[in-house]
C-alpha cells in the first residue's frame, strides 16, 4: 500500500508541476509534458515489483505503438479550439482519440504486431 501511495504522489506532483509551468511558459510545459515521465516511472515501478526485464521490454514496445494513435489528438484539439468552446473541442478530440486507438489496435492485430 505504501508503494501505491508513493507512486500516486510522485505522479500527482509531476502533473502539478507541468500544469503550473504551462500557465506561464506553454512551450516549456509542453516540453515537460512530452517527456515520457509516466513511461519512465512505469518502467521503474514495474521492474521494482517484478524484477522482470521481459515485462519492461514488452511494456516499452507497447508504449511505442500506443503513442502513434495519440498524435492526431494534438493536431485536432488546437484546430477545434479555434472554432468551438473548450469542453466541446476537448470532447470531440477525446472521441477522435478513442476512434484512432480502436482503428490502430485493429491494424496492429491484423498485422499481428501486438
Amino acid at each position: 500500500m505504501t508503494q501505491f501511495i508513493i507512486k500516486t504522489l510522485v505522479s500527482a506532483i509531476i502533473i502539478g508541476i507541468v500544469s503550473t509551468i504551462a500557465r506561464k511558459y506553454p512551450n516549456l510545459g509542453g516540453l515537460i509534458a512530452s517527456l515520457p515521465l509516466t513511461s519512465l516511472l512505469a518502467f521503474i515501478w514495474l521492474y521494482q515489483e517484478t524484477q522482470s526485464i521481459q515485462s519492461v521490454s514488452e511494456l516499452s514496445i507497447a508504449i511505442f505503438w500506443m503513442i502513434l494513435p495519440t498524435l492526431p489528438f494534438f493536431l485536432i484539439l488546437p484546430f477545434l479550439l479555434k472554432k468551438y468552446p473548450f469542453y466541446l473541442a476537448f470532447g470531440i478530440s477525446v472521441i477522435s482519440l478513442m476512434v484512432f486507438y480502436k482503428l490502430f489496435m485493429d491494424v496492429l492485430k491484423y498485422f499481428k504486431i501486438l
